[in-house]
């Protein structure tokens, strides 16, 4: 996308002047592309933007050859031109190779301008577009068939992410004898385009030093200053002992740092040698497990910020362990912190790693550490001169005050976190995110160490054992066994003309028993097989809105009071059968058994 490093520039500036850019990669699950004939090679696939490409025999002005067909998405692009391509070479090429043929140079279609995530317009190919192979027969040649090799290399991009450069082969048996009865091809002239500034191309060095930059910034990341106050406490705490000691753990909190990027830059190495693969930043936030990990947490932390739990150890044990606690929870705060960073620093991290993947192996890891030594510079710097300490404000009721802030702070990331779940997940996850809550302040605010050991084991294990079942009944994915409708009342009429059987499920967004009716009855794998053998059409009606044509029949037309209620029109029968509150499975079993069966699947 243009030049990375100057995309990695412009991140950096607009980073520094809001302290936080709150991109967010929109969760899509991936989709296939249609499916392509055997002879059709796939260049490049990213979520639902993919490419190929297959050979085709052509004639253009006359002249015999090899049509390149790319078919694909309009997002994932190749760079036409290596002055704004990420790195010199990485333009899209085409070469052609034959013992028998004369192959001409490549004749490109006319480049189009695409602008990305960055403002940045750059010349590139997309979607649907032909690049021509002019072919001829040597001079005193007679022979009229034979093969041809074409190479295809370059770098794919989408509006996203760049993936890892590739270099395909592609192999074709032409018979010039034949050329009259070819395709006809036109390309269109690229002479009366105004080709884009040359993006100024920098050294690696300084590339390295873009890469540290963004390591500082992400210091001043919303996600991370909440453990800013954890970690200038500490510091306090460390003044007061050796210089020795206070330089050790916090070269420990800096190798936490440099450990969570070492094992990113692990993770690059392990995709690019082993499968052929790229790391791209963002892939973590598409899996819900992660997204509900993370907002958990930054729930549990921001609980910690305004109090509600304390992590205290006695003192017996303190003076024996502490050395050994004190540099592992260095560490792990030290991980935390880059951890942490992640949902607040999108933009900027996926512009680096973008650009780091576009360089050689040795180049990209050191690029990727260089951010973990960014972030840990100033930490390693504030503990190695203690002296530095005395400039730092003097603890008082400010920093606990900031600590509660803070604790806001991580409270609006962990509701940006789950609004990048699939809707359905969501409010499962903020309703155990309440229970949570609840569990956490009974573990840290019912006991504290004068509470009798038995008691305090008792309630602990109490919270312990809600959170659990809590976490069982609301956190796995919903599964619908129904192929449900949304509510018709056209559709509804009809099918009861026709003497056909209609469920109605009645429920609200807002209704808790709804949501309940929907986990023990409708996700039920017998009920939703009865459904299917006896041709019922299931209805959602959602009564969410007053004006919603569900809400109203609800009150008009079925004279219901409110929800939840299911009601079955059964064949035969003038009035239909309702079934009111929570425990309506056996019910409702019992009168979809009582249905006559159809043959073979549901029309439904």
């Amino acid at each position: 996308m243009a030049d990375r490093v100057t995309a990695l520039r412009y991140t950096i500036l607009v980073l520094t002047l809001s302290c936080c850019s709150w991109a967010r990669d929109v969760n899509q699950p991936p989709s296939a592309s249609p499916d392509v004939p055997p002879a059709t090679l796939e260049l490049a696939r990213y979520l639902k933007e993919f490419s190929s490409v297959r050979l085709e025999p052509a004639r253009m002005d006359s002249a015999p050859g090899i049509a390149l067909v790319f078919e694909g998405t309009a997002d994932l692009h190749y760079y036409a031109k290596p002055e704004t391509a990420p790195a010199p070479g990485f333009e899209l090429k085409v070469k052609g190779r034959s013992d028998l043929f004369t192959i001409g140079p490549a004749v490109f279609p006319k480049w189009h301008i695409f602008t990305d995530s960055l403002g940045e317009k750059i010349e590139v190919f997309s979607g649907n577009f032909v690049v021509f192979l002019p072919v001829a027969l040597p001079e005193n040649s007679s022979a009229g068939a034979g093969s041809v090799e074409v190479a295809i290399s370059g770098i794919a991009c989408t509006s996203l992410a760049c993936l890892s450069p590739f270099e395909k082969t592609l192999h074709t048996t032409i018979d010039l004898s034949q050329s009259e009865s070819w395709k006809q091809i036109t390309l269109e002239s690229r002479a009366d385009e105004q080709p884009i500034a040359a993006a100024q191309n920098y050294s690696i060095w300084f590339a390295l030093l873009l890469a540290f930059l963004a390591g500082l910034i992400l210091n001043i990341m919303p996600c991370v200053l909440p453990v800013i106050p954890l970690k200038v406490l500490s510091i306090f705490e460390q003044a007061k002992e050796s210089k020795a000691r206070c330089v050790a753990l916090g070269l420990s909190f800096c190798l936490g740092i440099l450990l969570f990027f070492a094992g990113i830059a692990v993770l690059n190495i392990v995709l690019r040698l082993g499968y052929g693969a790229v790391f791209q930043w963002g892939d973590h936030f598409r899996n819900p497990i992660f997204l509900i990990a993370m907002s958990l947490l930054l729930v549990v932390l921001a609980l910690f910020m305004f109090g509600v739990f304390t992590i205290t150890v006695p003192s017996s044990i303190y003076g024996k362990a502490a050395p050994r606690k004190g540099h592992a929870g260095s560490i792990a705060m030290g991980m935390l912190a880059a951890v942490l960073s992640t949902p607040c620093s999108f933009a900027i991290l996926t512009t680096a790693f973008a650009w780091a993947q576009t360089q050689r192996l040795p180049t990209s890891t050191l690029a990727i550490m260089m951010i973990g030594v960014g972030m840990a510079t100033p930490y390693a710097i504030l503990t190695s001169i203690p002296a530095l300490l005395k400039h730092l404000p003097r603890p008082g009721r400010w920093m606990e005050l900031f600590k509660q802030s803070m604790g806001f702070v991580l409270l609006i990331v962990a509701v940006w976190l789950l609004t990048a779940l699939p809707a359905n997940r969501q409010p499962g996850v903020m309703y155990f995110a309440a229970i949570l809550a609840f569990c956490v302040w009974m573990w840290g605010g019912w006991v504290n160490l004068t509470t009798p050991r038995p008691r305090r084991r008792t309630i602990r294990t109490v919270a312990m054992i809600i959170v659990v079942a809590a976490a069982a009944w609301l956190l796995p994915e919903p599964k619908s066994y129904i192929d449900w409708r949304q509510y018709d009342r056209t559709l509804i009429e009809q099918t009861v003309k026709d003497q056909k059987p209609v469920l109605m499920e009645f429920m609200a967004d807002w209704c808790i028993t709804c949501k309940a009716v929907e986990k023990t009855v409708y996700h039920r794998k017998d009920i939703a097989e009865l459904i299917r053998q006896k041709g019922v059409l299931p209805m959602k009606a959602n009564t969410t809105l007053d004006d919603s044509p569900a809400t109203i029949d609800l009150k008009d037309r079925y004279k219901e009071p409110g929800v939840p209620v299911t009601i079955l029109f059964v064949p035969g029968q003038t009035e239909p059968k309702r079934f009111h509150g929570l425990i309506i499975g056996g019910d409702l079993k019992k009168a979809l058994h009582d249905l006559p069966d159809v043959q073979g699947q549901s029309p439904y």
